[in-house]
């Protein structure tokens, strides 16, 4: 599957972005899906997942203002990012997978084959 993602951009603190993930090269539904993110000089950080049922899960660090979403009949999965900080400051990359990760996992980068280019998101004033 390929991923592309868009939507990036520069925002001041409280504001928002949406962030979209085109896939094509295979069936979207069966796929779980998310968003990981890496700032520089950090390591990888899991941000949010939605499974093929619609499971969401969500890094603390962002619950309660991101809200990840997908369009089956468009291939697409969304990231709505609201109250943005500058702690959100990363570069964030769309991923992927077609096997089975137990919830509990499925914010770790590692469990995710397909990745797309990433979209630079900044938070600055």
């Amino acid at each position: 599957v390929q991923l592309v993602e868009s939507g990036g951009g520069l925002v001041q603190p409280g504001g928002s972005l949406r962030l979209s993930c085109a896939a094509s090269g295979a069936s979207f539904d069966v796929y779980t899906m998310g968003w990981i993110r890496q700032a520089p000089g950090k390591e990888r950080e899991g941000v949010a997942v939605i499974d093929n049922i619609g499971t969401t899960i969500y890094a603390d660090s962002v619950q309660g203002r991101f809200s990840i979403s997908k369009e089956n009949t468009k291939n697409t999965l969304y990231l709505q990012m609201n109250n943005l900080k500058p702690d959100d400051t990363a570069m964030y990359y769309c991923v992927a997978t077609r096997e089975y990760v137990y919830w509990r996992y499925r914010l770790q980068p590692l469990r995710y084959p397909y990745w797309g280019q990433g979209t630079q998101v900044t938070v600055s004033s």
